[in-house]
C-alpha cells in the first residue's frame, strides 16, 4: 500500500483529534482526542519505519535499520498510558469535588 494512504489517514485522525480538543468541554473526551492524536502520530511513525526498513532491505538483505521508530512508538505508548492514568485520576478528583467534568468549570478554581 502506498505511503500516501497512511499520510492521509493519519492526517485525518490527527485533525479529528485537534478539532475535538478545541471544541469539546468534557474532560474525558478531550483526553480521548489527545490519545487519538498520539495514535495518529504512532501509526505514521510505524508506516515510515516500515517503508524505510523495506528500502534498506532492498539495498542490503542483512540490514537491520528502520526499526528504531517502532521502538520509539513503544515508549510513546508507555508515556501515553501514564498520562491517561494521571489524567483520569485528576478527572475523578475533579468530579468528586465539583460533580462535573466540564473544563470551563476549572476556571473557578483559579481564585
Amino acid at each position: 500500500m502506498p505511503i500516501q494512504y497512511y499520510i492521509y489517514f493519519c492526517l485525518t485522525l490527527f485533525s479529528i483529534g485537534i478539532i475535538g480538543v478545541l471544541t469539546r468541554r468534557n474532560a474525558i473526551i478531550v483526553f480521548m482526542c489527545v490519545e487519538l492524536m498520539l495514535n495518529a502520530v504512532n501509526l505514521l511513525l510505524v508506516a515510515f519505519s516500515k517503508m524505510h526498513h523495506g528500502a534498506a532491505l532492498a539495498a542490503n538483505p542483512n540490514a537491520s535499520v528502520g526499526i528504531e521508530a517502532q521502538l520509539f512508538v513503544f515508549f510513546i505508548m508507555v508515556v501515553a498510558a501514564a498520562e491517561v492514568s494521571v489524567g483520569l485520576a485528576i478527572i475523578v478528583m475533579m468530579y468528586r469535588n465539583t460533580h462535573s467534568v466540564d473544563i470551563n468549570f476549572l476556571n473557578r478554581l483559579k481564585n
